[in-house]
């Protein structure tokens, strides 16, 4: 069991004994009443025709109101505990997968989709939770009720017992084994169609105005459809044995009937069974059965919760802390340790080819190094592996020393700062967006840093300044606005280290000088900072700048005026650099 998914995934959601005893009591006392309603209703309606003094029905009459009332009431309550364990396992589980995959290494995470991971950390874990109420729950009530119903039913007479429980275990295990054979086949395929619907989804509400651009949104269309298509067809396949599972509950219940009927009528005709005895044998079934008519639904609910397990479970294992894969004691930084430091570099994603190669790179306290390149050669990757959230290729990447791969996620953010071109804006404050970086952050820090990165005009002009909310995603705010609340959040970051992907993209006015008091030390004075960019305009202020060639080597480095003139001059960056001195002027 230890290695069974889903119930790795059911010991993540914690949940507490007692809660899940108390909702399986409720559901047992709930449907139990139902069942003793109907057997003391038989009872009740076949006594009364035999004209008995009325004294004689006052408890029957009594125990119909209880079990009416209890019957409701209990089920009310089983219904609010059961869902207040499986929400409570919900946020517990949620907390514990972001907090792994806040510590742990992001190396496999950073292969999925956005709409992948989403479904993974949402619906996924819904149903992880759902497991609680809709298939061990029910399945233990069903248990309990069909176990004590055949044994009471044996009590009266044992024949009508037996038929009772078999009939039970037709409702209840082939019913459910064909329900759960229907959908193993095609819950997989079904998985995998959703989650690239949530993928594509996503990816096309986050980026339509791009994918217009581009043309893509057509082709990202069809293949929402084509998921949308596999989808269908994996549910109608397992449907025709869903439907057989469906129809064997009021199969099974119309046999125990009719198994009752059969078994009872001789029996009370030789006198065994009490004639009023024989409306309770017969009537009774039809409640009993409630509890096993919802099995095969529980059974599909099992498997797709598993499905789901495998692939929250598969998110855990791919966020196992860096520090516990290969431990590395933490320690303060050397006074003579450089903040970050690269040598004979590689840098790729895990499965795929090494996409920059043979780097040497040291970054000191108020250095700035200007990485360019055509695009597609692995520049974003470069910084990913200078952060420590991919892994080497080959070579090493040295932070403050140490590998920031392998150091806990909190101490190696400590020490280098990384954002991203897409990085993510959070939809609340534009001040608890900054907090990102540092979570005490001050007003006042906040404002300078806005400042600094040439937002105070946009922050003025918000209706409530720095507790203004930003939309999802930051859809309430341009390109250019984003950009640059991304870099004042770098800034505000305690690392020495400051690692910049594209911080001037989507910027007309002004890019040029944020990039160069980035560069210059006048913005991030004392830290060291890495750019990658394809702007060549303000390098001037960078002391270097590294030229990847096509094939992801260093092509060249030197400072902005040795590439573009004199034996270091690299002919494609004087011609890149010139393309974007045409279209400037």
């Amino acid at each position: 069991m230890s290695r069974d998914p889903l119930w790795r995934a059911v010991r993540l959601l914690d949940v507490d004994a007692r809660r899940v005893a108390g909702a399986v009591a409720a559901g047992v006392g709930g449907l139990g009443s139902a069942i003793a309603l109907a057997a003391v209703s038989a009872w009740l309606i076949a006594r009364a025709a035999q004209m008995p003094e009325v004294a004689v029905l006052n408890l029957a009459a009594v125990a119909v109101r209880l079990f009416g009332i209890s019957r409701g009431v209990l089920r009310y309550v089983e219904r609010l505990v059961s869902h207040d364990v499986a929400l409570r396992g919900m946020a517990t589980l949620r907390v514990r997968l972001y907090e792994r995959l806040a510590a742990g290494s992001p190396a496999g995470l950073l292969a999925l989709r956005r709409g992948d991971l989403l479904a993974r950390v949402g619906a996924d874990v819904d149903a992880v939770g759902d497991v609680v109420v809709r298939g061990l729950l029910p399945m233990a009530v069903a248990a309990v009720l069909g176990v004590g119903s055949a044994v009471a039913m044996g009590l009266f007479l044992p024949a009508a017992g037996l038929t009772l429980a078999a009939c039970l275990v037709l409702a209840g295990v082939v019913a459910p084994w064909l329900a759960r054979r229907g959908a193993r086949a095609t819950e997989r395929e079904a998985a995998a169609a959703r989650a690239d619907l949530a993928a594509v989804s996503q990816s096309l509400l986050d980026g339509a105005g791009e994918l217009r651009v581009a043309g893509r949104v057509e082709p990202m269309l069809a293949e929402l459809r084509a998921a949308d298509a596999r989808l269908a067809r994996a549910t109608d396949r397992g449907a025709v044995p869903a439907a057989v599972a469906a129809a064997l509950a009021p199969l099974a219940t119309g046999l125990a009937m009719l198994g009752a009927l059969l078994v009872a009528i001789p029996a009370t005709t030789s006198g065994v069974l009490d004639p009023v005895e024989l409306a309770v044998v017969v009537l009774t079934p039809l409640a009993v059965f409630e509890a096993s008519a919802v099995l095969p639904g529980a059974a599909v609910a099992l498997l797709r919760s598993r499905e789901a397990a495998r692939r929250v479970v598969e998110l855990v294992d791919g966020a196992q802390p860096a520090a516990a894969v290969s431990p590395v004691p933490v320690a303060e930084p050397g006074p003579d340790a450089p903040p970050l430091e690269a040598h004979h570099l590689a840098a790729g994603w895990p499965d795929g080819p090494a996409l920059v190669r043979g780097l040497d790179l040291e970054l000191t306290p108020g250095h700035s190094v200007a990485v360019v390149g055509p695009s597609g050669v692995g520049k974003t990757t470069l910084l990913l592996t200078l952060a420590g959230l991919l892994p080497p290729k080959s070579g090493e990447v040295l932070a403050g020393g140490e590998p920031p791969d392998r150091l806990e996620r909190a101490d190696a953010a400590a020490r280098v700062a990384l954002t991203t071109e897409d990085a993510h804006v959070f939809d609340t404050t534009v001040l608890e967006n900054l907090r990102v970086a540092r979570g005490d952050v001050t007003v006042q820090e906040a404002e300078d840093a806005c400042r600094a990165v040439g937002l105070d005009g946009w922050l003025e002009g918000l209706p409530e300044g720095l507790d203004t909310r930003i939309g999802a995603d930051g859809a309430a705010v341009s390109g250019g606005e984003r950009r640059r609340l991304l870099v004042a959040r770098a800034l505000l970051a305690p690392a020495p280290v400051l690692l910049l992907d594209e911080p001037t993209e989507h910027l007309d006015a002004g890019g040029r000088a944020l990039l160069t008091g980035l560069l210059d030390g006048s913005l991030a004075a004392g830290r060291a900072v890495l750019v990658v960019t394809h702007r060549l305009a303000g390098l001037e202020a960078a002391g270097e700048v590294i030229w990847l060639d096509r094939t992801g080597s260093v092509g060249a480095r030197g400072t902005h005026t040795e590439l573009l003139e004199g034996p270091r001059a690299v002919p494609a960056y004087r011609t890149a650099w010139q393309s974007e001195q045409q279209e400037i002027g």
